[in-house]
């Protein structure tokens, strides 16, 4: 929805003859250079004259709650690795904290990437472990599937 906004509302700058957009590098030049967030606040604001302010807040909590969750299934893959104490716990909210402020002070392009790194590694591992678990998932399917056939589970009515 947000894509057909930004392409119906004028913001992006097209060539009248040919009707391409207009490339500024490797982006599509906008109207006031606007780009993320900014761009798609003018789109709507076309439109919506209220609406980057109900953008801006629904920003702020999108970014709250991202922190939240990020810091809760950081904190857990942590305690896992390192051992359900008051330490362990303290020490990764002491980091979790200096890189907020890190994250906060620094330009918005190398936190972006470093965030999209991190979520890279992540799936490289989840990737490998789901390629060695394989044999057992597709053991486990083929067990399933065998007991549904012969009736092994109780059915309940609606």
């Amino acid at each position: 929805m947000t894509a057909l906004v930004i392409t119906i509302s004028g913001q992006l700058i097209s060539d009248p003859t040919t009707g391409l957009y207009i490339l500024d590098g490797a982006r599509i030049a906008t109207v006031d250079g606007n780009t993320g967030v900014a761009l798609t606040s003018a789109a709507f604001g076309a439109g919506i004259s209220w609406f980057p302010y109900l953008l801006g807040v629904a920003v702020i909590l999108f970014a709250f709650s991202t922190m939240i969750s990020w810091s809760y299934y950081g904190l857990k893959a942590w305690t896992y690795l390192f051992g359900e104490s008051k330490g362990a716990e303290l020490s990764f909210k002491i980091i979790f904290c200096i890189f907020i402020i890190i994250g906060a002070s620094a330009s918005l392009g190398p936190v972006i990437d470093f965030s999209d790194a991190a979520i890279f590694a992540m799936a490289v591992v989840n990737i490998l472990a789901l390629y060695f678990l394989m044999p057992i998932v597709k053991k486990e399917l083929v067990s399933y599937v065998t007991r549904l056939k012969n009736g092994e589970f109780k059915k309940y009515k609606n």
